[in-house]
């Protein structure tokens, strides 16, 4: 397939995910892409972080791997590869923007290849995981990833590429942030395998892994009730 073939193909699966609409999918969508209806589960995932760590140092090492995560993902996309791409997005697409379905009067602003979204969730989901190590914390995050790729998709901010895109490098960056945890964190901890039926491998406690759980499940919850509403 040549690279016209992969675009088209691209734009005929953006229509399957765009191509479905309503007014409450709509208010929905548009709730969930934006930053701060997460706030809440960063919150919980603070204290995860903070209740299962035993000084400052260790807190401070995990944050800053957050963040030198971030910093990747954020450099790389909308300071390197967008404005060299210069990829239009698609409810802007001078050629084939009016296929789209646009929710209210969304402005898109920079470019489109490749998916911040996609790239920033996805590394702090693999960064987190591969930290903690519990499998119902690994879904838990790759979850919360996805609903946001997904909201790019409905919205006609991205193509598919771009988001696929954006999960490859995310998890990219989030391994190698790991690996600089790793370095980091046996510096300042001597920190042993745990084998307990009430932590995890890395020493988390379970209880508070249901706390970030239970914070996800309710925000989404949440968004669905202020979308039913706003009908």
């Amino acid at each position: 397939m040549d690279i016209q073939g992969i675009i088209e193909t691209d734009r005929q699966l953006l229509g399957v995910f765009n191509g479905n609409h309503s007014a409450f999918f709509d208010t929905l969508m548009a709730t969930l892409t934006a930053g701060p209806t997460w706030i809440p589960l960063y919150i919980a995932l603070l204290y995860l972080v903070v209740k299962n760590n035993e000084t400052i140092t260790q807190i401070m090492v995990i944050l800053c791997s957050v963040a030198l995560c971030l910093f990747i993902t954020v450099f790389v996309t909308e300071g390197v590869v967008k404005p060299m791409v210069a990829r239009p997005r698609p409810l802007v697409d001078p050629e084939w923007g009016y296929m789209w379905h646009v929710v209210g009067e969304r402005k898109a602003n920079a470019y489109s290849f490749f998916s911040a979204h996609a790239s920033n969730t996805f590394g702090i989901a693999v960064l987190l995981s591969l930290i903690i190590r519990n499998k119902v914390f690994t879904w838990l995050m790759v979850t919360w990833s996805l609903i946001n790729c997904y909201t790019r998709l409905y919205l006609a901010m991205h193509y598919p590429s771009d988001i696929v895109v954006g999960l490859a490098f995310g998890a990219l960056a989030g391994t190698l942030s790991y690996l600089v945890y790793s370095l980091a964190f046996r510096q300042v901890s001597a920190r042993q395998h745990f084998i307990s039926s009430q932590y995890t491998k890395s020493g988390y406690n379970l209880t508070d892994i249901d706390i970030v759980a239970f914070v996800l499940v309710a925000t989404i919850f949440l968004a669905i009730i202020i979308s039913l509403m706003m009908q």
